[in-house]
């Protein structure tokens, strides 16, 4: 009734049944059901492309990484990491890897934001106040890559995966959030220097769908920018010991 809408064609568009509903019938429904500007988006990219005829032709080659982002990566003073299209971690700088750990301590296929995020052994990190919210936000990015390709292989494994181990995320991917990008707030719990808190911010790279920047800064000379730079420091130290005793 908000939308202007009778029961039955609403009915048979929400069941797929070959209803094409116009731009304006989808402006009315987002306005019906409160949606914000990413969600209205999202449901305008599902809805085109029911549309189409012909499904669009979607590049699932190897995502790669510029070498240009790459020497951006390495002067940057700040941590910043590269994710795919699926959040799988295709790049990241010393100071990254100071904060968050050795990517190399896993395999190739489980260097993704989701499958870390949601494994068992690292639980620790659920001990954040503000775990959940990193994760829907992570959630929502993954929805929202879904709805270019949805039957794309790595979506399919990792979605797939979870659903079955995890009981979080199927209660978080039940929610239906999307993001398109996102930024925000976390606190890290870093024994060496203590607690940092950082605001994230993420920054779309040339694609369609294309990989994104995900960057974390700290306020200029706040404590918390001074423990980051700690952090690098001793980070930077047994990065120097261990390649000179490896060279010996």
């Amino acid at each position: 009734m908000l939308a202007g809408l009778s029961t039955d064609y609403y009915q048979r568009m929400e069941q797929g049944r070959e209803v094409r509903p116009s731009d304006d019938v989808l402006d009315a429904l987002a306005g019906a059901l409160g949606l914000d500007d990413g969600e209205r988006r999202h449901l305008f990219a599902l809805a085109r492309a029911a549309r189409r005829p012909i499904p669009a032709r979607v590049d699932r080659g190897p995502e790669r990484v510029p070498d240009s982002t790459r020497r951006l990566l390495r002067v940057m003073d700040t941590p910043a990491v590269v994710l795919g299209r699926h959040l799988d971690l295709l790049a990241w700088n010393p100071m990254a890897e100071a904060l968050l750990g050795a990517p190399d301590a896993y395999p190739p296929h489980r260097l993704n934001m989701l499958l870390l995020m949601f494994d068992d052994t690292l639980t620790g990190e659920r001990s954040c106040p503000d775990w959940e919210r990193q994760a829907l936000d992570h959630i929502g990015m993954m929805r929202a890559a879904v709805a270019t390709d949805p039957t794309h292989p790595r979506a399919t494994e990792i979605v797939g995966e979870l659903s079955i181990r995890s009981v979080e995320f199927r209660r978080l991917w039940a929610r239906h959030d999307v993001r398109a990008s996102v930024s925000g707030t976390k606190t890290f719990r870093v024994p060496e220097v203590g607690d940092i808190v950082l605001d994230w911010d993420t920054y779309p790279l040339p694609g369609n769908p294309g990989p994104v920047m995900l960057v974390f800064t700290a306020e200029p000379g706040s404590a918390d920018a001074d423990r980051l730079q700690l952090l690098g420091a001793l980070h930077a130290t047994r990065s120097a010991l261990a390649n000179k005793h490896s060279s010996q």
